[in-house]
Formats: C-alpha cells, sequence, structure tokens
C-alpha cells in the first residue's frame, strides 16, 4: 500500500458528527423571527424518528443556517436529510407564513468535525455570528439559536 493510503485509518470516523450551513434563495433576509425558528425546530424533531438524524447545536441567522448534526446507524443518507429538511421547512415556511419558494439554495455545505476541540471552535466562531454581524451586542442576546440534542465529536 502507498505512503500516502496508510493514514486513512486515522481519518475514518465510525460516527461524525456533521457541520451544516445552508443559505436562503438569493440570500433573503427572512428567517430570523420566532416563526421561522419554530417551524425549523420542529422540522428537525420530525426528522429524528423519519430520517434518524439528531441536530444538536443550531444558529439560525437572517439568510442562512448553521447546524450540528449526527445520525443513528440505520439513518437516511446526509443528502436526503438536508433535503427533506429544507423541503419541508419550506413548505410550513410557505403554507403558514407566505413565504415565497423556494425558500433555499439548492446546494449546502457540510463538515465532518474530527475532534471535541474542533466541534467547540466551530461551535463558537458560529455562536458569535450574530454578533459580528451587529445584530446583538452579545451572542447570548440572539434568539434564534440552541441545541436541540447533545451530540458531541468523539475522538
Amino acid at each position: 500500500m502507498g505512503e500516502h493510503l496508510r493514514r486513512l485509518d486515522r481519518v475514518w470516523i465510525e460516527h461524525p458528527v456533521y457541520f451544516i450551513t445552508t443559505c436562503t434563495q438569493n440570500r433573503r433576509p427572512v428567517l430570523n423571527c420566532q416563526a421561522m425558528h419554530d417551524i425549523c425546530r420542529e422540522v428537525w424533531t420530525n426528522c429524528e424518528s423519519l430520517y434518524r438524524w439528531f441536530t444538536g447545536r443550531y444558529v439560525i441567522m437572517p439568510d442562512h443556517v448553521h447546524f450540528f448534526c449526527a445520525s443513528h446507524p440505520e439513518a437516511a443518507s446526509l443528502s436526503v436529510f438536508v433535503g427533506k429538511w429544507k423541503e419541508w421547512t419550506s413548505k410550513y415556511a410557505k403554507r403558514r407564513l407566505g413565504f415565497a419558494v423556494p425558500l433555499w439554495q439548492e446546494e449546502f455545505f457540510d463538515h465532518v468535525l474530527r475532534s471535541s476541540e474542533s466541534y467547540e471552535e466551530k461551535w463558537e466562531y458560529v455562536r458569535q455570528n450574530p454578533e459580528r454581524a451587529k445584530l446583538v451586542a452579545t451572542p447570548e442576546e440572539w434568539p434564534f439559536q440552541g441545541e436541540m440534542n447533545e451530540i458531541r465529536a468523539e475522538m
């Protein structure tokens, strides 16, 4: 086996935690309201039983969402989970709030966290987004954030 392939055993993570970012279509700033926060949480809860994906910490910004997630061993694929989450949040936002569709851009960004340090660093960066965007004076003041399930990156 070539030298470059020997490190693959150190890269494989049996139960990865993913960091996801997805943006609204044309970066429309429509997400920072309590009704949309409630819809996101409702659909994440539904995804636990339907697709076996569990959402951890999250921050909902006006035009994008960051969240951490992990799957059950018998879960649907990550792309199915995120696709269904986007589909149902979009449907509920249109039905309940009159939002234009599509609500989301087609793609999303995913990153596998390789350590608990990486998780905490990424969370701290995300948690401070509302303050950096000058939406609040401190991250704690931002009402559209939270934690659905306690999930941690382990290595």
